[in-house]
């Protein structure tokens, strides 16, 4: 039986982690759908950067922008018209599913993952200028976004919550979103339709721990924390779930917060191309995964259900890793951090690319504007392009 489809009967959902303009324009993503079973998508100022510089997709937008309008503007109109016509190519998907899948992901800028307000404004501005049912929002799962991220479910907004590395921030966020639904509930706010994912990071935990187990020499088996953490986290939903508290959400038709496994992806090539994805086959679950291991599921996955496997080690995580002198808690803190700075240094890099080639395509066109155009809006003298990604936030509208 088809890989994806199997994995369907299991309980879990495939989404993929990739968008670009080729792939919607080409019928790819129609035809990934119909045959291969993808549920869902998400996408990453990761992803957005290395599409706009690899091609000429965007320069219809980066070319035809108004002089008064900034970079990041303009990097926000690329991702809302991808995000809107993937959102309508898994409408179908999305309604035959009842809302469970068909939902695509777009991030709230990574330069607001300490700012509560700011992610609050953003994400509120995607979801009205997206204006699709089956649209996400993705607010890293910082500190302060945890104050976002609630109050946007409150108000009704899909949110997939990213960047989540450790056990207690995980339960954090579960809690905020039983808290939400409670809210709406008690201002007579429909709860049915709400739909909220926490996306738990994994390959990373092992990128970042395999070393420190082989400075200290330690014993523990390498390419095993992230999997056993995410074993804990999936205990820890399925202990929520069967909560009398959850229960009374769901007798009104509140859906659960799925797990949602991200950076699935092998990034040791001593372990299999399937490591992760085959040890995280659970009921009530998504997988997202990039087109390489996309590819290699359709290939040679033999899905089945393996999350309770060696159950007792994931629950002795913490006390292992403590004896091979590494500490949980600090590493699951560095994580999120260096989460939110690769996602910032691609965001400014894809403002970066926008407005290089906005130059180009103007040195193309002389003449545009007349023999005096008019200085399009920049900052050139920046301190840091994670301050200019700030101040050109605070001035969409």
């Amino acid at each position: 039986m088809h890989p994806i489809r199997t994995l369907a009967t299991l309980g879990q959902s495939v989404w993929l982690d990739f968008l670009n303009r080729a792939m919607l324009r080409s019928g790819e993503l129609e035809r990934l759908i119909r045959d291969d079973a993808i549920a869902g998508m998400t996408s990453n100022p990761t992803i957005f950067e290395e599409s706009i510089a690899k091609g000429t997709d965007y320069d219809d937008l980066i070319g035809g922008a108004g002089v008064e309008e900034l970079d990041a503007m303009v990097l926000e109109r690329i991702m809302v018209r991808d995000i809107r016509d993937a959102c309508d190519a898994f409408r179908a998907a999305w309604e035959a599913s009842g809302g469970r899948d068909g939902l695509v992901s777009v991030e709230v800028a990574p330069g607001l993952a300490y700012d509560t307000l700011g992610s609050i404004d953003a994400a509120r501005r995607l979801w009205a200028e997206i204006a699709r049912p089956n649209l996400m929002v993705k607010i890293p799962a910082t500190r302060e976004g945890l104050l976002a991220i609630e109050r946007c479910l409150t108000d009704g907004i899909n949110i997939n919550i990213t960047l989540l590395f450790s056990l207690e921030r995980y339960e954090q966020v579960a809690a905020a979103y039983v808290r939400a639904l409670e809210t709406r509930r008690c201002g007579g706010l429909p709860i049915d339709r709400l739909v909220s994912v926490a996306s738990f990071f994994v390959s990373r935990v092992d990128t970042k721990i395999d070393p420190m187990l082989d400075q200290s020499k330690a014993s523990y088996e390498r390419g095993m924390a992230g999997i056993r953490n995410a074993q804990l986290a999936y205990e820890s939903y399925r202990r929520l779930v069967e909560s009398p508290r959850w229960r009374a959400l769901e007798a009104e038709g509140a859906r659960p917060q799925r797990l949602l496994w991200a950076s699935t992806s092998t990034k040791n090539k001593a372990y299999s191309d399937l490591h992760y994805v085959d040890a995280l086959v659970a009921p009530d679950t998504i997988d997202t995964v990039p087109k390489a291991t996309l590819r290699a599921l359709l290939d040679h996955g033999k899905p089945e259900v393996r999350i309770d496997r060696d159950i007792e080690r994931a629950r002795s995580l913490v006390a292992d890793l403590a004896a091979a002198g590494v500490d949980y808690a600090r590493v699951m803190q560095e994580l999120e951090n260096e989460g939110v700075r690769k996602f910032e240094k691609s965001y400014d890099e894809a403002i970066t690319r926008i407005g290089d080639k906005r130059r180009q395509l103007e040195e193309q066109q002389p003449g545009i504007g007349g023999e005096n155009p008019p200085k399009r809006t920049e900052f050139g003298d920046r301190e840091s392009a994670r301050a200019m990604t700030h101040r050109e936030l605070k001035q969409i509208p």
